[in-house]
């Protein structure tokens, strides 16, 4: 259920919303704030030692604004906060940023927002209930809301083309990328990104690719995806893939007890594929989706010399079919029902990260097998 939906053109804005209008609450003299909001009832059903089991009810509230300050250049502004409401409830700042939008020249801002490559895993975030699995910043870099990102974005390529638009972002210490092998998981750290995209003419069809690093020496982690959506006719159609890269410099230990440098080489691949059709009703709209995701991480390889000392492990992280629906009763209202057909098998790595545990130790049955129901209703405005 991710789609923008801020009333307000900017393009700074135009990342990521969670309501399907707003309020607008002062316009006058070239100033305008709005506000939006939603409250998301929903709980996915499925083996109560399964992460993710059970209430995942919440809600946001958000705030945008915006003011002209020359005839060319325009300020902006965005926050918006998360409460969650569920078994665990937790809280989280989702958005805080500010910039100039400079017209044709592009927009400039910093603060916590969406990390360059979000732009393009988008195009598959989009089932009625789970989904986003490539917008990690557990397996990637810059795939997710971030902290401390400065980000450019011009998005009609200097006024020469709507059709094409780019974005470069620098994070300062603000990226958390933290796959298992890394060892600077968990902490900051710098990197940098960027994206492009090309709306094909008319066709509805858009093409979309990005790369990001983190700038850390010793354990450096990289990503590039590359996304395709077709957009038209209330046909929706989506594909995304992703790589990710972490060499990491390790010590080993040699027969004769003496120390020596190795690298491990860990990597994760991702794909996704989504398809949605609209359907008008005499009240509100049904938009059956379907979609498959399977993301593999490959890891524990460690090398010397061009020499492999240890073999590596490839398992699944994520593989399921999705099934499910949404049902915008109107603009406002919404009902969902998704169901998770998991695919993942017992000894893949993924079952025993979607194992809950009281000691973090992997449950032997390993409920992270299981299917999922989500079912839920939202309201936003």
């Amino acid at each position: 259920m991710k789609r923008n939906l801020l009333a307000i053109a900017i393009p700074a804005l135009l990342v990521a919303a969670g309501a399907n209008a707003s309020i607008e609450v002062w316009n006058k003299d070239g100033n305008k704030v709005d506000f939006y909001g939603r409250v998301k009832a929903a709980n996915n059903i499925t083996d109560r030692a399964q992460k993710g089991e059970g209430d995942d009810t919440s809600a946001r509230l958000g705030m945008s604004g915006q003011t002209q300050i020359t005839d060319s250049v325009t300020g902006y502004g965005r926050w918006e906060y998360e409460a969650k409401a569920g078994k665990k409830s937790a809280s989280e700042i989702r958005y805080a940023f500010a910039g100039l939008n400079f017209g044709d020249v592009g927009s400039f801002d910093y603060g916590r927002n969406d990390g360059v490559l979000k732009a393009i895993t988008a195009y598959t975030d989009v089932l009625p209930q789970f989904g986003g699995d490539a917008a990690n910043n557990a397996w990637n870099v810059l795939s997710s809301r971030t902290k401390a990102v400065a980000t450019y974005r011009n998005n009609n390529f200097f006024g020469l083309t709507d059709d094409l638009s780019f974005a470069l972002q620098y994070a300062d210490n603000g990226d958390n990328s933290a796959y298992t092998e890394d060892s600077v998981k968990d902490e900051s750290r710098e990197a940098y990104g960027a994206n492009a995209q090309w709306r094909i003419f008319d066709t509805g069809l858009t093409l979309g690719g990005g790369y990001a690093q983190s700038a850390v020496s010793n354990d450096r982690h990289s990503t590039w995806t590359t996304g395709l959506k077709y957009d038209n006719y209330n046909l929706y159609l989506a594909a995304s893939y992703f790589q990710s890269k972490l060499k990491r410099y390790v010590a080993v230990t040699s027969a004769s007890g003496g120390k020596t440098v190795a690298h491990s080489d860990a990597k994760i691949r991702g794909i996704e594929l989504v398809a949605q059709y609209g359907i008008d009703l005499e009240v509100g709209r049904l938009t059956p989706s379907v979609a498959y995701v399977e993301h593999k991480g490959k890891h524990g390889s460690v090398h010397y010399n061009d020499e492999k000392l240890f073999s590596s492990v490839n398992s699944p992280l994520a593989k399921y079919v999705s099934v499910g629906a949404t049902y915008d009763l109107n603009k406002n209202f919404s009902a969902i029902v998704e169901y998770k057909f998991n695919l993942l098998k017992k000894d893949d790595v993924g079952a025993g990260n979607n194992t809950e545990t009281s000691d973090n130790s992997n449950h032997p049955a390993k409920p992270g097998t299981k299917d999922v129901l989500g079912v839920g209703l939202i309201y936003q405005f």
